[in-house]
């Protein structure tokens, strides 16, 4: 295995002295709007020279459980109309906003040459599966149906997200591809959980840096997927037909337990005929697109996939 980015090791070093000198309790003590304020915190603290020239919209959609908070990210000078990205933040389906991947959006804005839209779902364990995945999808078909007022091409939307994020976008993308009027330019799935299954190498080896075993658990107990009649929502990796989803960018981190499931899912959408793409960055870790001030290499993984999204949204 390639070694950690030095700048993500230090950081994990200085995390590691700082947990041994004031213990936290474990997560299953910890109240959910806890874990979330501290993520919030943490998150901004590591990505604030995000691109400025991207304006900002708040506002909300209607939904199948009332409205749904987004954020539409504009390009200074952008065309009208444009492609736009929908776009799912991770965090387990339990914690995370548009606070937390704000840098993250406005960096795929400016470099992708699109619209932005973040969707901040409903969130377990107050709102548990599906609720998260029913927000997600009335948000893309919104954004289909209203693509003219927002400045958008319906003919170039796509959706996105990262890890819990992913596995929205990857879902939505699944509920999509048989809709004649809803069809997705794109799919951009960065680091995405595919499957609530724990049997692949790297769920069973990288506990952490960054996602441990411990929060996949939290995450899995507060969710409360593994059972539900729907639970196949949550796993697109296991869909038994994936031909005509819309071409797809995987991007996987080499210090992640996700990163088995996502190479997997690049495969599996290959063998049904779908455009697939799958990239690896080898030295990082889980979560590394909100940590952009940590290490360039972060930068440059952010240049390259707006990059990639620029191109499929041209």
């Amino acid at each position: 295995m390639t070694a950690l980015d030095p700048a993500f090791q230090a950081l994990v070093e200085a995390q590691a002295k700082a947990a041994a000198e004031q213990p936290l309790p474990p997560l299953d003590q910890l109240p959910p709007e806890m874990v979330r304020a501290g993520y919030v915190m943490q998150r901004q603290s590591q990505d604030q020279n995000a691109p400025k020239d991207v304006e900002t919209r708040d506002f909300a959609i209607p939904g199948p459980h009332g409205d749904i908070p987004v954020r539409l990210y504009t390009p200074a000078g952008i065309a009208r109309p444009s492609g736009l990205l929908v776009y799912y933040h991770g965090g387990g389906w339990v914690i995370g906003d548009l606070e937390t991947h704000d840098g993250h959006c406005r960096r795929m804005a400016a470099w992708g040459d699109c619209r932005v839209m973040a969707v901040d779902y409903r969130l377990a364990p107050e709102h548990p599966f599906p609720k998260g995945h029913d927000d997600a999808l009335a948000a893309a078909q919104w954004a289909f149906d209203h693509a003219g007022e927002i400045g958008v091409d319906a003919r170039r939307i796509a959706v996105g997200g990262d890890s819990a994020g992913g596995n929205l976008a990857a879902s939505v993308a699944l509920d999509l591809k048989d809709d004649p009027g809803r069809q997705l330019a794109f799919q951009l799935l960065l680091y995405p959980a595919t499957s609530p299954e724990w049997n692949t190498p790297s769920r069973k080896t990288l506990d952490g840096p960054i996602l441990t075993f411990e929060a996949m658990r939290w995450f899995e107990k507060l969710t409360a997927a593994v059972g539900h009649p729907e639970v196949h929502r949550m796993a697109p990796g296991d869909a038994e037909d994936l031909e005509g989803a819309a071409p797809a960018l995987i991007v996987t981190a080499g210090h992640d337990c996700l990163k088995d499931e996502g190479f997997a899912y690049a495969e599996r959408l290959k063998a049904a005929g779908v455009a697939a793409r799958h990239v690896e960055y080898p030295s990082l870790p889980h979560d590394f697109y909100v940590m952009a001030d940590i290490s360039p290499a972060v930068v440059e993984a952010a240049r390259e996939t707006a990059a990639a999204l620029k191109a499929a949204l041209g």
